[in-house]
Order: C-alpha cells, then sequence, then structure tokens
C-alpha cells in the first residue's frame, strides 16, 4: 500500500479495495517503524487520523467520492491546527497549541484528506538543510548522512522514503523546489496569492506561499486542487477562478516554447547537474517542445536582494514573539527588558536570530534606503525579466539547485555557503512566480531536479509539463534502498 501515489490511492478507494482507515494504520504503523532513521516528523497525530479515515470511508459509504476523501497527508508543522502543536520547528511555540485550523488545513478537511501528523522542518521555515530545527535534522532517505533540503525537508523526507504519498509545505525563497529536488520527488510553489496563507505561520510574508509535496505532477495537481482558491481571512490571497488542475495534464507538448537563461549555466553549476538538465530539455524536444535561449541579466542580483527583503520581513513578523502572549517564557524574569531579552534568546535559534539581526539592521533609519529600498527596486528588475522573457516562451526549464544535497553539518559554518544554493529559486519568490521541480536524475546517488517557471497562474501548464516529461520518464518511480 505504501507504495502506492495519491492518484491511485484514490482509484483503490472508490474501488473498494482497501479502506481508508486499513490504509491508515499500515502508513501509521510503517511512520513508527521507519521515522526514527529520519526524524521527518514533529507530532503523530493517530486518533485524529483514524477518526478522519473512519469518516472518510463513512462519506463513501453513503456515495461521495472525490480523490482526496480518505487520502492520508501530513501537514508541514508551520500550519496551525487546531489543538494541536504547531511549533514551527521552535522551541519558540514547542509548547504552543493552535486554537483554529488554517484555510489550508481546512480545505483539505472538508475534501476528506487523512492528516497522520505534523512534519519537521527549519525553525520559522529559515534554513535550506532543515538542520536548525530545534527537533533535530532531519536525514534524507537516500542518503542518512545527508540534509534533505529545507525547509521542507521533514515533508520531503516522509513522501521520499514512501511514509504517506504527499504532504504539504511552503515555499518562501525555494522550500518546497529545492527539497523536492535532493529527494527525488515533484514538488509546485504556486503562484503568490492562489493558496491562502491564513493560519500559516509567517516568515517573510510577501514571499511565502503554500504547495504541495508529491511522488508525481498528477499527485501534485490533486493536492493543488484541494488547496487553492480566495480566502476573504487573507488580504493577499487572489480572487481568480481555480482551474481543473487535472483536466490539463495529458495536452500535447506541441509547439511549446522552453526558454532556457543563459545566466543558468555558469561556473557556479556542477557540470554533472547540467548534463542531466540537457537530457530533460532533449526529453521535451521529443514530445514537440521547442527550445530557446533567453536571458535573466539581473538574476545576480536576486540573492543579496533576497537576503535583504526575507531577513526584513521575519524581523518584523517574528516581534510577536515576545516571552508575553504565547510561546516560550524564560523562567522568573527580573524586569520586562529580561523577559524580552531571555525569552527571545533561548527561544530563537541562532540561524532565526541570525536573521532578525540582519533584518532588524536592514530597517533602521541609516540604512532603510541603502539595503531594503534598493533591495525591493532590484527585485522589480527582476520581475521585469521575467515579464520580458515571457513574452518570448511559454515556460523557462534550468536546474533547482547548483549542486546535489550536501553532508549533514558540510554548510554549518559558513551561512552563506547554504544561502548560495538558492540562486535559481529565489527569483520565482521575489517575481511571485509558480515554479516546479521535478525529478531529473541521479549523481553519486543523489537526486536532481530540473526547475520549470511559467506566468502568474499558470500552474496548470506547468504540471501538464511535468505530466508529460514523466510519462515518458521513470526518475520518479526510484525509490530509496531501505524504504
Amino acid at each position: 500500500m505504501h507504495q502506492m501515489t495519491l492518484a491511485e490511492i484514490a482509484r483503490g478507494l472508490a474501488d473498494k479495495k482497501f479502506s481508508s482507515e486499513e490504509l491508515t494504520k499500515v502508513l501509521l504503523a510503517r511512520i513508527t517503524q521507519l521515522d526514527p532513521q529520519l526524524n521527518s516528523f514533529i507530532s503523530l497525530t493517530e486518533e485524529l487520523a483514524l477518526e478522519q479515515a473512519k469518516a472518510a470511508d463513512a462519506r463513501r459509504a453513503n456515495g461521495e467520492s472525490g480523490p482526496l476523501l480518505g487520502a492520508p497527508i501530513a501537514h508541514k508543522d508551520l500550519f496551525c491546527t487546531q489543538g494541536i502543536r504547531t511549533s514551527c520547528g521552535s522551541k519558540m511555540l514547542d509548547n504552543f497549541k493552535a486554537p483554529y485550523d488554517a484555510t489550508v488545513v481546512a480545505k483539505l478537511a472538508a475534501a476528506g484528506a487523512v492528516t497522520l501528523g505534523k512534519t519537521n522542518m527549519d525553525e520559522f521555515a529559515m534554513g535550506s538543510a532543515n538542520e536548525s530545527s530545534w527537533y533535530g535534522a532531519v536525514k534524507n532517505p537516500w542518503n542518512l548522512e545527508h540534509v534533505p533540503g529545507g525547509s521542507s525537508g521533514g515533508s520531503a523526507a516522509a513522501v521520499a522514503a514512501r511514509l504517506l504519498p504527499a504532504a504539504t509545505a511552503t515555499d518562501t525563497g525555494g522550500s518546497i523546489r529545492q527539497p523536492a529536488a535532493f529527494t527525488n520527488l515533484t514538488g509546485l510553489k504556486p503562484t503568490y496569492g492562489r493558496v491562502s496563507r491564513w493560519g500559516m505561520i509567517a516568515y517573510a510574508s510577501s514571499l511565502d506561499q503554500g504547495g504541495p509535496l508529491a511522488r508525481t505532477a498528477e499527485d501534485c495537481a490533486i493536492l493543488l486542487q484541494g488547496m487553492a482558491g480566495f480566502d476573504q481571512n487573507d488580504s493577499t490571497s487572489i480572487d481568480e477562478p481555480v482551474p481543473d488542475y487535472s483536466a490539463s495534464l495529458g495536452d500535447s507538448l506541441q509547439g511549446l516554447r522552453i526558454g532556457v537563461p543563459k545566466e543558468y549555466f555558469s561556473a557556479g553549476l556542477d557540470p554533472r547537474i547540467a548534463e542531466l538538465i540537457q537530457n530533460s530539455i532533449k526529453e521535451l524536444q521529443k514530445l514537440g517542445a521547442v527550445i530557446k535561449e533567453i536571458s535573466l541579466p539581473n538574476m545576480q542580483h536576486a540573492i543579496p536582494a533576497y537576503y535583504v527583503i526575507a531577513p526584513a520581513e521575519a524581523s518584523s513578523n517574528l516581534s510577536r514573539f515576545d516571552g508575553v502572549r504565547f510561546g516560550h517564557r524564560c523562567e522568573q524574569p527580573k524586569d520586562l527588558i529580561d523577559l524580552y531579552k531571555r525569552s527571545r534568546g533561548e527561544g530563537f535559534g541562532p540561524e532565526v536570530q541570525r536573521r532578525i539581526m540582519v533584518g532588524a539592521y536592514a530597517l533602521s533609519a541609516g540604512y532603510y534606503d541603502a539595503y531594503y529600498l534598493k533591495a525591493q527596486k532590484i527585485r522589480r528588475l527582476v520581475k521585469n525579466d521575467f515579464m520580458a522573457a515571457f513574452n518570448e516562451v511559454d515556460i523557462i526549464l534550468g536546474p533547482t539547485t547548483p549542486n546535489p544535497a550536501w553532508k549533514l553539518g558540510a554548510k554549518n559554518s559558513d551561512p552563506v555557503a547554504a544561502y548560495l544554493e538558492d540562486v535559481y529559486t529565489i527569483t520565482a519568490n521575489l517575481a511571485g512566480l509558480p515554479g516546479l521541480s521535478m525529478p531529473a536524475g541521479f549523481v553519486d546517488g543523489l537526486p536532481v531536479g530540473v526547475q520549470l517557471l511559467a506566468p502568474y497562474f499558470q500552474e496548470g501548464r506547468l504540471l501538464n509539463v511535468a505530466h508529460q516529461y514523466q510519462l515518458n520518464t521513470d526518475w520518479h518511480t526510484r525509490t530509496p534502498t531501505g524504504f
């Protein structure tokens, strides 16, 4: 059962080959047995899962249907779940039980999805390796000595290890696409505003976006269908009709114009990954796509701009965690200042503290114009580059990451080296564009991803291209040894 995709589970439930309760019990037992190797879960929700599974079976018995009805998933531990710990991977929120469900959680529950638990993540979604979690690092199931990518590494490792078919994730600078690439999954970051952020604990509000992680584009289409849509509780949610993402999966790629930016193939890209990307291009050409070289001239400025904007927004968002209203509070504070200092010093880990300090500095009176304002101007230039490119091509293709997954701890002493691994992904967040990573091969036994970017609200086009590619390749079907 654990090898089935979300689409196969939907068909099996519809054909009464097994019940949601039976499947849920199998996967919960598998998580209990195998997750100690991976550390991909922070909380397991056995009682809730079995309750939801029984309810889904009852709904099916009454004639209801739907691809998510009875399907087991997990939520990244920054989506608020009523009465269940929502920790954000931080000591600061270790004791926090959300009083309500995030919109994404509520929508998926209404569709009949079964929540198996909450997955591990980089603390407050800050990181590229899933090593900054207060609950310990997550391991990559393809090689337990390597990182699974971050910040959605718990969701990625759990799905890759076949502990469950799909999971929710979030992407602020590549945190869905990069772990997808590192663990041989398909991961989709939707257009900014496509999926509600209400109840999703914020890191950088103008960049954060929720999305699906699964093994196939078909499964991502199913999960995104349940997540997407306008939410009046979220002022950044876009009131745009949600198409049937599964309906366009079978469309032909004949004549599709694919742009390949020359800036992607610089000295920083592992040549073995470059070769796999070229192989992917050839595969898509066989399916009728037309390849064109394009340019994104301001891409080189994206990392410095991102690492001013994101920490600035983080310093503002995380100021609410002060030890007064909720979250971690230090013991016996001498006065209010001591309460603030020690609660935040004890509650936040080193990476979060680093980004809060950078952000506070960038927003300070003497430096706002020199750093934050300039970064926002660069952000506009990055967006303009994409708009010009999409006048010539339908989608943009390139590597998801410049290197395969690195060893645990390898970049801990040099945070900037880890930041540079986001070079291909952060531009989509700065511009608010949809992006998808899909499996494209292996380097030294570790998975590699190819990234696709599209114009706003063209998630269906990305899923269509990825699905057609996956019908003609088998990278996405590979399973890590031991799982």
